[in-house]
């Protein structure tokens, strides 16, 4: 084979390893919402007019100067378990998708969390003990990360 091909597939495999990481319903991380306006205590829809791809996932942005602030410090923003719910991660070590206007910034870093059917799980979340379901997520993101 020549040496593109081979280049062509590592990056496809590297493409699809990056897709099963991360929650991309609607095409795009965190549904769409600007994971910059988070940090700023706010859930805001982000605009397809200010978008950018890190890591082979789509990003969108209320405005330039977010879509700026994300392109400069892209791992400051990242939610964590792939923008998964953080408690099914934690609870269940399952991939579970999010009410993208139900997180927590807590040490810095966004966590996002499935809020649906009567069932929001900040409030459990924030009920139980949050740095031992944060040892737990981490653990068993770890391990289903990889799987898929």
């Amino acid at each position: 084979m020549k040496p593109f091909v081979y280049i062509f597939i590592f990056f496809g495999i590297v493409a699809v390893q990056a897709q099963t990481d991360y929650n991309t319903k609607k095409g795009y991380a965190a549904e769409g919402y600007d994971v910059v306006s988070y940090f700023d205590n706010k859930a805001e829809a982000g605009n397809k007019q200010f978008t950018t791809m890190h890591d082979g996932v789509n990003y969108a942005f209320v405005s330039q100067k977010h879509l700026k602030a994300f392109k400069t410090n892209p791992k400051q923003y990242l939610p964590q378990y792939g923008g998964y719910c953080a408690y099914a991660i934690a609870e269940k070590g399952k991939k579970v998708s999010i009410d993208p206007e139900t997180f927590e910034i807590r040490d810095g870093k966004l966590y996002l969390f499935y809020n649906s059917w009567g069932i929001n799980t900040l409030k459990l979340w924030k009920k139980e003990d949050v740095k031992g379901l944060q040892q737990k997520a981490d653990q068993n993101w770890r391990l289903i990360r990889k799987k898929d």
